[in-house]
């Protein structure tokens, strides 16, 4: 077998240290979901309707998901302005999917569901710090969006058409997405 083969069957060292992020990320959120789920079965526990907002921002996350693959599709067929084009519109799409967070939980204060409470709102304390740390998540994927944005947009050229980079931002970002959706579908389910 030639070296190039085996240098082709090598994982890249920073996908490799992506993918152990990943798998603490899902031990920490299994960790509280099902924290979540033990409190709950104590009993003293509210039930109310997840803000409008998250499912607006569920949405969002889905379309940011197909606009950030087809913006490294057009990377990797070096069409540089749908590259463009792409990756800013999944920039956009994952800022407005931290709004529209916020805004979901302006709703739920606005409902009466605080952030600290003794007794049956608990339920809301744990969406508030669940989903807030997934926004921490996703803060770290829109800076990485927002550096890329800039430098296709304002800083130059693309010299070397390595997606590797590119490729770590995708698998990254695809992880928030899931990570959302199911945290979305696992609050819907117990909180109905």
């Amino acid at each position: 077998m030639s070296t190039l083969s085996t240098q082709r069957q090598k994982i890249h060292p920073h996908k490799l240290l992506l993918w152990i992020a990943i798998a603490s990320i899902c031990m920490m959120f299994a960790g509280w979901t099902s924290g979540y789920m033990v409190r709950k079965a104590q009993g003293n526990w509210l039930l109310f309707a997840l803000p409008s907002a998250f499912w607006f921002s569920t949405f969002t996350i889905l379309i940011s998901s197909a606009t950030m693959q087809l913006s490294i599709r057009a990377f990797k067929n070096r069409m540089m302005s749908s590259y463009k084009m792409w990756m800013s519109l999944t920039t956009i799409l994952g800022v407005v999917f931290m709004l529209l967070q916020f805004y979901g939980y302006s709703q739920m204060v606005q409902s009466g569901i605080p952030l600290a409470s003794n007794g049956e709102g608990v339920s809301g304390s744990f969406i508030y710090v669940i989903s807030g740390v997934h926004i921490i998540h996703m803060l770290g994927g829109v800076i990485a969006l927002i550096i890329y944005f800039i430098k296709i947009n304002f800083l130059s050229r693309t010299k070397v058409y390595s997606a590797t980079g590119l490729e770590i931002l995708g698998t990254y970002w695809h992880f928030v997405d899931v990570l959302w959706i199911y945290l979305f579908l696992f609050f819907f389910i117990n909180q109905t």
